[in-house]
């Protein structure tokens, strides 16, 4: 009974640290979506969390210049309405930079030239002064504007120059750099977890070292002796061979680690049945180790195709900013503009770029956690 009573416990505990985890994970995913979708005006000045409320903007409006004014009682006068759409309404205004919210709408103003001013709630204005306007006149005003939602954000990405080519410049840097490294891996796993020979520890020690080595640390001199070797076999320095070596390298360790745990956990017995049996280390390889090993295999693709599907550093460095060779992040860093204030390209950017991963994510996640556990559990 106190058994059953501690194990209720310990799946109640499970379950709410789970549905935590499910939580904490939701809520920016969901703002970050629905920031994807709101106005780029309103999302400048509020938070997601205010998207089905009224946000309040500081606008300032030019009027139309002489081109649009019309003569009555002998004074030059505009017309026109602040609100584009004529959704929301002014609650302040003003005729100066100093005091943007001077005046309470439908309240008459006049400033030193002599132009009086008269805007109304709905957005409705009136200027007027007995000469004629040479250009527009500047006005100052504080509006709640109710929320708008729009896929506009999504149009300006997706209809961006080259973004096509990126996306295939991307595919192509991953799937040789999703691939190559698993390969070269379970080799060294094998090797490492049931191959006995001097300096097997070492190495292993060495793989474990390696996993806490900084990238950026590493990066240039690696691009330095890439480049000096690359031309002695006359293999330019920006190029796809490059990132997928690159990549592979960055890989590795992880990999390794990864893979040697999980097959160094498999039942010793089949494997000296194997050998009893007369089967070489390449046969036991690719008939015992290799199915038996999928789930640490998925596991650590799914890593490796999301590390390099959202890399940026390592494809600036070895491929350079050329419009034929931008990956999908350098890409959408072009649209985001120098000073990087974009927030709508940057959010509808991100659902965008999600896509494939979550494809491979959910093609492979069965594995994911039996693929990182299964070493421990054995």
């Amino acid at each position: 009974m106190v058994t059953s009573k501690k194990g209720s416990a310990l799946t109640m505990v499970v379950h709410a640290t789970v549905l935590f985890l499910v939580i904490m994970w939701t809520i920016p995913t969901a703002g970050l979506f629905i920031s994807s979708i709101r106005d780029k005006d309103q999302l400048s000045v509020s938070g997601w969390w205010t998207a089905l409320s009224s946000s309040e903007q500081k606008i300032v409006y030019r009027t139309p210049d002489a081109d649009s004014e019309i003569q009555e009682n002998g004074l030059y006068v505009l017309r026109g309405n602040l609100l584009e759409g004529g959704s929301g309404k002014v609650v302040k205004f003003g005729i100066s930079s100093l005091k943007p919210e001077a005046f309470e709408p439908g309240t008459e103003t006049q400033d030193r030239r002599g132009v009086t001013f008269k805007i109304m709630a709905n957005g409705d204005y009136e200027v007027t002064s007995d000469k004629s306007f040479r250009r527009g006149v500047r006005i100052f005003y504080t509006a709640e504007v109710p929320p708008r939602f729009t896929l506009d954000n999504y149009r300006t990405v997706l209809s961006s120059e080259g973004l096509g080519q990126s996306f295939i410049n991307s595919l192509t840097v991953t799937i040789p750099a999703t691939v190559i490294p698993i390969l070269i891996a379970a080799f060294a796993a094998y090797a490492l977890a049931w191959m006995k020979f001097p300096g097997r520890a070492l190495l292993i020690a060495g793989v474990v070292g390696l996993l806490v080595v900084p990238l950026q640390m590493s990066l240039i001199p690696l691009l330095t002796a890439y480049s000096k070797i690359g031309a002695i076999f006359g293999i330019e320095a920006k190029g796809y061979v490059g990132i997928w070596l690159a990549h592979t390298g960055f890989g590795l360790p992880l990999a390794i680690y990864l893979l040697r745990n999980y097959i160094s956990g498999l039942p010793g017995e089949i494997i000296e049945s194997a050998r009893v049996d007369g089967a070489s280390d390449f046969v036991i390889f690719r008939k015992i180790i290799l199915p038996l090993s999928f789930p640490a295999l998925a596991s650590f693709a799914i890593f490796q195709f999301l590390w390099v599907w959202n890399d940026l550093l390592i494809a600036t460095v070895f491929l350079g900013n050329t419009e034929e060779s931008l990956v999908l992040t350098g890409r959408l860093r072009e649209l985001l503009g120098s000073r990087g204030g974009n927030w709508e390209i940057l959010t509808a950017s991100a659902f965008i770029t999600i896509i494939i991963p979550l494809l491979v994510f959910f093609g492979l996640q069965r594995y994911l956690v039996r693929g990182l556990l299964a070493g421990s559990v054995k």
